[in-house]
């Protein structure tokens, strides 16, 4: 039970300062910030690796890295969607 704390308050960090980092809002706010740090966390895994510090099985760096990457896209999508509603 409490892992799985860990692992949220973990992802919802991360998502956080991807946010911080790419300078753009994480749509959804805390929940978007916690599924952008999972998200963000599996992108950068698989892309870079698993090496640097590991805290509640997330390799931070890789997935800051993988995460901010997600953010940038998402604001993208989001800014053209909004475009074409206009």
């Amino acid at each position: 039970m409490f892992h799985f704390l860990w692992v949220l308050i973990i992802g919802g960090i991360i998502g956080w300062i991807a946010g911080m980092v790419a300078g753009r809002d994480v749509p959804g706010g805390v929940i978007g910030n916690i599924i952008a740090g999972f998200v963000g966390a599996w992108l950068g895994t698989m892309v870079l690796g698993n090496w640097g510090p590991i805290v509640a099985n997330f390799a931070i760096i890789p997935a800051i890295i993988g995460a901010v990457v997600l953010v940038f896209l998402l604001s993208f999508v989001m800014r053209a969607f909004r475009k074409t509603n206009d």
